[in-house]
């Protein structure tokens, strides 16, 4: 007698459902994850173009600061010998001048 039966879904008509909805919610959950992932590998994008014109510019004042070091001792060096040729910085033993 088919009237006393109660009527349930067959269990191969509410997979399709049960799965579109999980897939739905791992697509969703998905979707968040690689946006983060996205939005995470820009952010090291960027700090590596960054570093890597931070570390240029180091690179460029040390080579200025060398430059200005080299360029000082010449300045210097040429001091010394203005200072060794001029009378006006020489010292003067005033004893032995007597």
């Amino acid at each position: 007698d088919h009237s006393s039966r109660i009527l349930y879904p067959r269990p191969e008509n509410l997979l399709p459902k049960m799965m579109n909805a999980d897939m739905d919610a791992v697509d969703a959950e998905n979707q968040v994850e690689l946006e983060e992932k996205t939005r995470l590998i820009n952010q090291v994008l960027e700090l590596q173009h960054t570093l890597e014109d931070l570390s240029a510019r180091v690179d460029a004042v040390k080579e200025e600061n060398l430059k200005l070091k080299s360029e000082n001792q010449v300045l210097g060096q040429y001091i010394e010998n203005l200072m060794s040729a001029s009378s006006v910085f020489q010292t003067t033993d005033t004893k032995s001048k007597r």
